[in-house]
């Protein structure tokens, strides 16, 4: 199935430029200049990838990027002109995959994006007897046994899931899992994180699949990876 690259950029011919390249490389291509329109595109079309500008009319793809992860995980490639180190970090912890800034080449744009889709591609399917993950019921099981998850617990296992090896800290999990802007302590990731940790080994005693890292955050971890 060719896949899809959604491209946030208000520039007409730069945008046209990029569609060119990708669809030379074997894409479809959708383009969006505008960043009010972004939000329900994502969620009528829902792409493969997205390049999104910071710089945009409408509304700023920092903001479109933190929305877009509170209810769809896709890969996000970021493409800037403002090269200042705390958008570079800002933009990474609301999820973004990867950067580029410009002036860039195109071709560097589509290696980029090939990068990133194989990338998120390798993430394991769940094989049979071990986890598998329902984001529509919200629902875990593993090797047939329900882990009888709360909405919350499921949507911090499934981030962690979706990132394998990926550390995380408690304020980048709380930006994902609260979409509401709620104030909650890094405490209340830690009791969630123990409940859900508790829940897995009911049932794979054998297995660790959620690692916490002193001083960082947690990973997940594939079984048989560590």
């Amino acid at each position: 199935m060719t896949q899809t690259i959604m491209i946030v950029e208000d520039e007409e011919k730069l945008a046209s430029l990029l569609a060119d390249y990708l669809r030379q490389s074997g894409f479809e291509t959708v383009w969006i200049g505008n960043g009010t329109d972004v939000v329900p595109r994502v969620k009528e079309r829902q792409p493969d990838l997205i390049l999104l500008d910071l710089m945009l009319p409408g509304r700023d793809g920092l903001e479109i990027c933190k929305e877009i992860r509170t209810f769809l995980q896709l890969p996000i490639i970021m493409i800037t002109a403002r090269v200042e180190e705390i958008d570079r970090l800002l933009g990474l912890e609301l999820g973004a995959d990867d950067y580029i800034c410009k002036p860039f080449s195109p071709r560097e744009v589509v290696a980029r994006v090939k990068t990133v889709l194989r990338r998120s591609g390798e993430h394991p399917a769940p094989a049979a007897g071990g986890l598998i993950l329902d984001p529509e019921r919200y629902s875990a099981q593993w090797k047939g046994h329900d882990l009888d998850l709360t909405v919350v617990e499921f949507k911090l296992l499934h981030f962690l899931y979706q990132n394998p090896g990926r550390i995380y800290s408690r304020t980048q999990l709380m930006d994902r899992i609260y979409s509401d802007q709620r104030i909650v302590s890094d405490r209340t990731i830690d009791s969630h994180i123990k409940k859900l940790r508790k829940k897995i080994a009911a049932v794979a005693p054998e297995e660790e699949l959620i690692h916490s890292i002193y001083g960082a955050g947690y990973k997940y971890e594939p079984p048989g990876a560590s």
